[in-house]
């Protein structure tokens, strides 16, 4: 049995690691669901208490200063789900401040979805500026999933995503039909599954297969989602002379894509594709853009990229009349949540001693040294960028939504939130 103060010592010891999104369930999308499983694999670690959430609330908090959901006394560490966008507005305490360590792991390549709108050069321009600016003042280590974002302070490049086991067993199942059963595993030819707006991937998608009508004259391809954009993605695909088929969204492990052999994706804005992991996962053939977003997947054989048109056309109907190769045991493991964590404690050096939070003491200047220097500029920083999102009208001009810098009364009774007289002044 321990005793009070070995009890005590070894809580110290622990890690407490709290990790804020920018989505959660029942929204299927991968900021949504990568940090649910991220929180599920730490958590198997029992010298880690791992928050997902508010655990009152079960979600996070949409306005306010987010970082008062985790007490102060643990507040060791904290990982920011795509970093950049859960401190464009922030107002109120400092990350650095409130956590001994803030790690924050790029999910979205923004800049190529803002460049694909009106004047987007110029506000990827800016964007870029302010993502290194907000990163530089709020995070102590930053982990890209891939080469397809932008370069950032205190950055590494590492896929730290994993599938559902799910899939591992889906295509534990097919390798098996091949190599036991003697059978055809893969009875359907190519598809695409994706939300149903023109930048996941569609756009791509359209004109490669318009501009090479001929070539795959005999192709029959099958898409699947929902979105902003369905009606019109099926009114510009139904002109098309080969045959595609669109269908509503579902579940990629639903048993429905099980006999797809081929998955088409050509997206160029992605980080790295959770449905491309997927696909391989379940021992199918991908075709994919030879873009640096899917450089993780270049290791597996089953995975086949193009550089131009021509390439797409021979790949594609080739995949159609060979078999997939089986997964070997390493790259299965390169696939699961377990080697994704294994990546994600290495590079967030998560197993390295923290520091204590200490307060900045100022010095007097022929005293202080380069690195004296550098924080003095950060702590300036963030008080600029503290001050700028506490004003109402500054936060709308840079595209804040209004009144989001305080939850109001309304919102803070559903949540269950005290709501003090004074942050009334903050909203007017």
């Amino acid at each position: 049995m321990l005793s009070v103060c070995e009890n005590n010592r070894l809580m110290a010891q622990k890690q407490h690691i709290a990790i804020f999104t920018t989505a959660s369930l029942p929204w299927m999308t991968g900021t949504a669901v990568n940090p649910l499983f991220r929180a599920a694999y730490l958590a198997q670690d029992s010298d880690r208490d791992i928050t997902l959430f508010s655990k009152e609330k079960r979600s996070i908090l949409p306005v306010g200063d987010i970082t008062e959901t985790i007490p102060d006394e643990v507040a060791d560490i904290a990982i920011l789900e795509e970093p950049e966008h859960l401190t464009w507005y922030h107002h109120g305490r400092r990350w650095k401040t409130k956590f001994r360590k803030v790690i924050g792991v790029v999910h979205t390549n923004y800049l190529e979805y803002v460049k694909r709108e009106k004047n987007g050069q110029i506000q990827a321009f800016l964007l870029k500026y302010v993502n290194s600016w907000v990163i530089q003042i709020y995070c102590h280590k930053v982990v890209r999933l891939s080469a397809a974002t932008q370069d950032l302070p205190r950055s590494i490049i590492c896929n730290v995503h994993g599938v559902n086991p799910k899939f591992l067993e889906v295509g534990q199942m097919k390798h098996g039909l091949i190599v036991e059963g003697g059978q055809k595993a893969f009875s359907k030819g190519p598809y695409f599954i994706g939300k149903m707006v023109w930048s996941k991937g569609y756009t791509e998608l359209l004109q490669l297969l318009s501009q090479h009508q001929n070539e795959l004259s005999d192709l029959q391809v099958d898409l699947y989602g929902n979105g902003e954009d369905f009606d019109d993605i099926q009114k510009s695909f139904s002109k098309l002379t080969l045959g595609v088929r669109i269908y509503p969204g579902r579940d990629h492990v639903d048993s429905l894509f099980h006999d797809y052999k081929v998955f088409i994706n050509p997206s160029t804005t992605d980080v790295v594709c959770t449905t491309t992991a997927e696909a391989l996962a379940m021992g199918k053939i991908v075709i994919c853009a030879n873009h640096p977003s899917n450089e993780f997947f270049r290791q597996f054989p089953n995975c086949h990229m193009y550089n131009t048109g021509n390439e797409f056309v021979q790949l594609t109907l080739r995949a159609l009349v060979e078999e997939p190769l089986p997964l070997t045991d390493g790259l299965r493991h390169a696939l699961s949540w377990e080697a994704a964590t294994e990546r994600f404690v290495e590079a967030a050096e998560l197993n390295e001693a923290i520091q204590e939070k200490t307060p900045l003491s100022p010095k007097p200047l022929v005293q202080m040294s380069s690195d004296d220097w550098r924080k003095s500029v950060e702590e300036a920083s963030a008080f600029l960028h503290n001050t700028v999102s506490g004003i109402e009208v500054a936060r709308c001009a840079f595209g804040a939504i209004p009144e989001t810098l305080q939850p109001d009364e309304q919102l803070c009774k559903e949540l269950g939130l005290d709501f003090p007289e004074h942050k009334m002044l903050f909203r007017h």
